[in-house]
């Protein structure tokens, strides 16, 4: 299974830090946010990874370079205009083919183990959900016994997915956000997913980057 890392973000909330690079190439203890993502995803078993790139996408890939000394291939697929979490899925399209993929939004610090998803039937989409945090506390999505995902207020997106190519590729939009396909699918009943509760932290203002700092230092998240 191919995996996509969304790093093609501004990064506004994360000013002045983002004014000279992009988010996900901020560190949390030795590594950078999108690295620990690639390191999490080559031992889970993922060999090729698409990042989406936009704004210093120069920087990630001088960074991240092919993949090889992170075990993997990397395929950038550069925005020139920004197309949001959904719109740039849709334009790497061409380089996740026709299977379903891995999805991670590069600007998350997690302990969620990649080889769950390896494991998915992903006959429907399958979203990887954690508790309301404080910044977002009336959540997305709820999820059933049976392990459906509907709409709901009890649990947010982690940024973290499995998709299947003709769910974006069905949106008519070229810019759009991954919840405007996410949400209806939800209400018709095509997304399954299942619940982290281990550490999540969207790493999106410099005080949030700050805790994750400390939660790193305190041994509360590898």
């Amino acid at each position: 299974m191919k995996a996509l890392l969304l790093a093609a973000g501004r990064g506004e909330r994360m000013r002045p830090l983002t004014d000279d690079r992009p988010k996900p190439l901020l560190t949390v203890g030795r590594e950078s946010l999108i690295e620990r993502h690639l390191r999490k995803l080559e031992e889970a078993g993922v060999r090729d990874v698409v990042v989406n790139l936009h704004y210093r996408g120069d920087l990630i890939q001088e960074a991240l370079g092919d993949g090889q000394r992170y075990g993997l291939k990397i395929t950038y697929s550069m925005e020139h205009d920004l197309l949001e979490t959904g719109g740039g899925a849709k334009q790497a399209l061409g380089y996740l083919g026709e299977a379903p993929f891995i999805v991670v939004s590069s600007d998350i610090l997690v302990d969620f183990d990649y080889q769950r998803l390896l494991e998915v039937d992903a006959v429907n989409n399958h979203l990887v959900l954690v508790r309301n945090p404080e910044h977002h506390p009336q959540g997305d999505f709820r999820l059933t016994a049976s392990g459906c995902v509907r709409l709901g207020n009890e649990a947010t997106f982690a940024g973290i997915g499995v998709i299947t190519p003709d769910l974006i590729r069905n949106c008519p939009k070229a810019a759009f956000p991954l919840r405007d396909v996410l949400f209806p699918a939800a209400s018709e009943g095509r997304l399954t997913g299942e619940m982290h509760l281990g550490y999540w932290s969207d790493v999106g203002t410099p005080e949030r980057l700050a805790a994750a700092q400390a939660d790193y230092e305190s041994g509360l998240c590898r």
